[in-house]
């Protein structure tokens, strides 16, 4: 499984999170301390929004540990709301469309997480993005394609219907339809980040399995959402509830909300993930 931060509040170099930290993204992605996968080499990104409406990226194929160049790109981008991710690919193949963050338009989305037989649910699933949408699609993944399903979902509505909370729960809901249809129930864990360049959304849902893990930490500089903690002072971090949604304003309080409260039902899963080392 990946492992993700996201960040949203004060203007800040991105290496506070990615790079700095007893148990940074890069450190995590050497050895992840809340996932099955405890390497993450297999691909790293960067998303980050500045003087322009749509995010920055940048993305390769090589470990995170590896690249030369990440260290001094995180000490010198500073931003009020960016992503970072480390991949652990689950069958697709290593290439750089297939790295997160996805962008489309203002949007920016990373995910960790599964849909259990990818290869025969595939074509189901890219039937959720429409038409128009489809030429965006670059890569092979399952996050990408559940991203831009999202996108046609509303967030990019002609119309004016911008609800990120409701077309996420909408393509949600379908995938979770689809993933019981196929021959008996599929694998579906679904823990991603979501943002428009001014607010923030996270979400940790399961269909038929346990959510993967996420946290979030609010200071006066601004709000943290991860797969993990990124330091050792594990007291300050707060475990975002399964089957719920975090939501971070600029100059607001973070939100979490349960995903039952926008339609959602509850799919209790068992848990499949290891127990958390204290190491």
């Amino acid at each position: 499984m990946c492992r993700w931060i996201a960040y949203r509040g004060r203007t800040i170099p991105l290496e506070h999170y990615v790079t700095e930290p007893s148990h940074s993204l890069v450190s995590q992605s050497i050895q992840a301390l809340e996932s099955t996968a405890s390497i993450n080499g297999d691909g790293f990104g960067l998303g980050w929004y500045g003087e322009h409406p749509e995010p920055g990226r940048y993305r390769d194929v090589q470990p995170a540990w590896s690249d030369d160049n990440l260290r001094y790109l995180c000490r010198h981008l500073h931003s009020h709301l960016f992503f970072a991710h480390v991949r652990a690919a689950t069958g697709t193949p290593i290439t750089r469309p297939n790295c997160h963050p996805f962008a489309c338009g203002p949007w920016l989305f990373m995910h960790n997480g599964y849909i259990g037989d990818w290869a025969r649910l595939r074509r189901p699933i890219e039937a959720l993005i429409p038409d128009a949408l489809y030429p965006s699609r670059s890569g092979t993944t399952d996050s990408e394609a559940i991203f831009l399903a999202i996108v046609g979902a509303g967030l990019m509505d002609p119309g004016g219907r911008r609800d990120p909370v409701a077309a996420t729960v909408e393509t949600l809901a379908a995938l979770t339809r689809l993933v019981d249809e196929d021959e008996g129930a599929h694998p579906f864990r679904f823990t991603a980040a979501l943002a428009d360049g001014h607010d923030l959304y996270a979400f940790r849902y399961a269909a038929n399995d346990a959510a993967n893990t996420l946290y979030y930490r609010q200071s006066e500089d601004g709000v943290v959402v991860a797969s993990e903690p990124v330091d050792r002072k594990h007291a300050e971090w707060i475990a975002v509830p399964d089957h719920s949604l975090v939501v971070a304003r600029r100059d607001e309080p973070v939100e979490v909300h349960p995903l039952t409260a926008f339609g959602l039902p509850h799919r209790a899963g068992v848990s499949r993930l290891p127990a958390r080392k204290t190491a």
